[in-house]
C-alpha cells in the first residue's frame, strides 16, 4: 500500500478520548495539534479534522472558499506520532521516522483533496536534511512555501539522562552569575499552571491565573512594539484554553515577593516529552535594576522540565527572517540567539512548511475571494 492510498480514519466522539495522550502527551507530540487548539480555531470559522493514519494523528483545519466551493486545510505542527524524526548534533535520529510522517501526511493531503480541498499545507517538525521525508513529500506534490508559523528552526537543550548539576554546568559562567545575582536580590518565580508537581525555587500562583495571563499579554504587545512584532487579538483566549487543558504553563519573575513588582514572563508549552518557550516578555525599564531576571526565568522553566522528566528543553526560535539559518553578529536576533546558547542550547534545524497544491485554479480563485471577504468585513467594522 502506497503512502497515498494508506488508510485514513476520522475520529469522532468516544474516539477523540486519547487524543491529546497520541497527539500531545507522546515524544512528538505538538499543542497545536491538540482538541484545545482544535476548539480555539473553530471559533475563528476553520473546521476541526481528526485523522489518524496508523499510531500517527493529523489534526486538519479546514476552511471553505467564500462562494466558490472547495477550500484550504493546514495541519499544524503535524502529522504527529510516538517518534522525533530529528536529532541534537551527534545524535541518530529514529531511522524512518520522517519517511512514516511524510507518508502520513501524503495520504492525508490525498484524502482531503479528494473531498474537494484544493491546496493542504504542514508544517511538521522533521528534521531539514530528512532525505526520506523530502523525497515522499516531493513524490505526493509537495512543494516549499514561506514559514506559517513565527520559527522554522529552533534552540533546543537536551535533558534525557542528565541532572540539574550536568545542565548548570554546561551553562555559561557569565549565565551563572546572572542567575546567582538575580537570586542574591531576591527575585522570585512564580508559576501559573495546573499541573500540581512542585520544584524548588518556583512559588505558586496566589491569583488568578486570567489576571495574570492579560498582565503578560500586555508585556508582550510592548516588547513587540519595540522588537517590530505582532500579536494575535484572541491569544490570552487561546492561552487559557490552554492553561486549562494543562498544555500551558507561564512563569513570572516578580521582585522581592510572590506579590511583588512582575520583571518579565515566560509562556511555555507543555508537550512532546519537553517543555517549550513560545513567548518571553520583559520590562525594559528594569533591566538595569536586573540584569538576571530573565536569566533565572529560562533556568528555573529548565529546572521544571528537568522535575517533569522531559526529554528536552525547547527554547524557542531565533531565526533571521527571511533567511532560516543562525543569525550572525550584528543581525537583530543575534543576541536572542547567544543568550539560549549560553544555556547549553543547540540549534535544531527542521524541513520547514510545505504544501501540496491539488486545483490550482480554484486556489489562486479562492485566494482573491478570501482577500475580498476580509476587506469588505474590515469595512463594516469601521464603519
Amino acid at each position: 500500500m502506497t503512502a497515498a492510498h494508506a488508510e485514513v480514519r476520522e475520529l469522532h466522539g468516544e474516539a477523540l478520548e486519547g487524543w491529546d495522550a497520541a497527539a500531545v502527551a507522546a515524544s512528538g507530540g505538538h499543542v497545536l495539534q491538540s482538541r484545545a487548539w482544535a476548539e480555539h480555531r473553530a471559533g475563528g470559522g476553520w473546521t476541526p479534522r481528526f485523522l489518524a493514519v496508523g499510531e500517527l494523528r493529523a489534526l486538519a483545519l479546514v476552511r471553505p472558499w467564500p462562494g466558490l466551493g472547495g477550500g484550504s486545510a493546514y495541519l499544524p505542527r503535524g502529522p504527529v506520532g510516538p517518534t522525533v524524526p530529528w536529532s541534537f548534533e551527534g545524535g541518530d535520529a529514529i531511522p524512518g521516522a520522517g519517511a512514516a510522517i511524510g507518508g502520513a501526511l501524503a495520504a492525508v493531503s490525498a484524502h482531503l483533496v479528494a473531498e474537494g480541498i484544493d491546496v493542504v499545507a504542514a508544517d511538521p517538525e522533521v528534521a531539514g536534511d530528512d532525505g526520506g521525508y523530502l523525497a515522499v513529500l516531493g513524490a505526493a506534490g509537495f512543494v516549499p512555501i514561506a514559514e506559517i508559523q513565527p520559527s522554522r528552526h529552533r534552540m533546543a537543550l537536551p535533558l534525557a539522562d542528565a541532572d540539574e548539576a550536568a545542565v548548570l554546568a554546561g551553562v555559561s559562567k557569565p549565565t551563572r552569575q546572572r542567575i546567582r545575582r538575580a537570586e542574591r536580590d531576591g527575585i522570585v518565580v512564580v508559576r501559573h499552571d495546573t499541573a500540581s508537581s512542585r520544584h524548588e525555587g518556583i512559588l505558586p500562583a496566589t491569583e488568578d491565573a486570567g489576571a495574570a495571563l492579560d498582565r503578560f499579554y500586555e508585556l508582550l504587545v510592548a516588547t513587540g512594539e519595540r522588537r517590530g512584532f505582532g500579536l494575535a487579538a484572541d491569544a490570552v483566549g487561546w492561552w487559557r484554553r490552554a492553561l486549562t487543558a494543562g498544555h500551558l504553563v507561564l512563569l513570572e519573575a516578580r521582585e522581592g515577593a510572590a506579590d511583588g513588582t512582575v520583571l518579565g514572563g515566560l509562556i511555555l508549552y507543555r508537550h512532546g516529552t519537553r517543555l517549550s518557550t513560545a513567548h518571553s516578555a520583559d520590562r525594559a525599564d528594569r533591566r538595569r535594576d536586573h540584569p538576571g531576571a530573565m536569566h533565572l526565568l529560562r533556568w528555573r522553566a529548565i529546572q521544571l522540565a528537568l522535575a517533569e522528566g522531559c526529554a528536552e528543553m525547547d527554547l524557542g526560535g531565533v531565526d533571521v527572517a527571511g533567511a532560516r539559518r543562525p543569525p550572525v553578529e550584528g543581525e537583530p536576533t543575534w543576541g536572542l540567539y547567544e543568550h539560549k546558547r549560553s544555556f547549553g542550547a543547540a540549534w535544531v534545524e527542521l524541513a520547514g512548511a510545505h504544501e501540496h497544491v491539488a486545483r490550482g485554479w480554484r486556489y489562486a480563485a479562492g485566494r482573491a475571494t478570501s482577500r475580498a471577504a476580509r476587506l469588505v468585513g474590515r469595512g463594516r467594522g469601521a464603519t
